[in-house]
């Protein structure tokens, strides 16, 4: 068959199907089998012990996990604030649409004034977080990436 061939595809899938979960039998050589005879006849010494002295100073049996003396790191400083007028603004863009949301689920009437001044302080606040933002870096090769 070639492989042109449309039954090619499925003679290939049928033998896949047909082996599946066979093992390959290897023929066994005069050396193979005089070592399987030999391994039958004496298993050989016993494997040693973890108590052996051998294995002493490998194994430390003082290790104790809840030692006093293991590594801690240092403390973590604390997570920054922002300024208060980018706090506004962080409120703005995030609080402004959770008030207007809570409104709609809850099905509570608000007077149109106050749902024009939310939706002003989101515009607003994310305006002014725009025009905050850093510029390009100082460095025009660097990525951003600090070690």
């Amino acid at each position: 068959m070639q492989r042109d061939d449309p039954d090619y595809d499925d003679a290939a899938w049928q033998a896949i199907v047909d082996n599946y979960g066979e093992r390959v039998e290897l023929e066994a050589s005069d050396d193979d089998a005089a070592e399987g005879a030999e391994d039958d006849a004496d298993p050989g010494p016993a494997p040693a012990s973890v108590d052996d002295d051998r294995y002493a100073d490998r194994y430390d049996d003082d290790l104790d996990p809840f030692d006093d003396e293991r590594f801690v790191p240092a403390q973590a400083p604390p997570v920054p604030v922002p300024p208060p007028d980018r706090m506004l603004a962080w409120l703005g863009v995030f609080g402004a649409p959770a008030v207007l949301l809570v409104f709609l689920i809850l099905g509570l009437g608000m007077p149109s004034w106050l749902g024009w001044l939310l939706v002003a302080w989101f515009v607003g606040g994310f305006c002014y977080l725009v025009v905050r933002s850093p510029g390009p870096p100082r460095d025009p090769w660097d990525d951003g990436a600090r070690v």
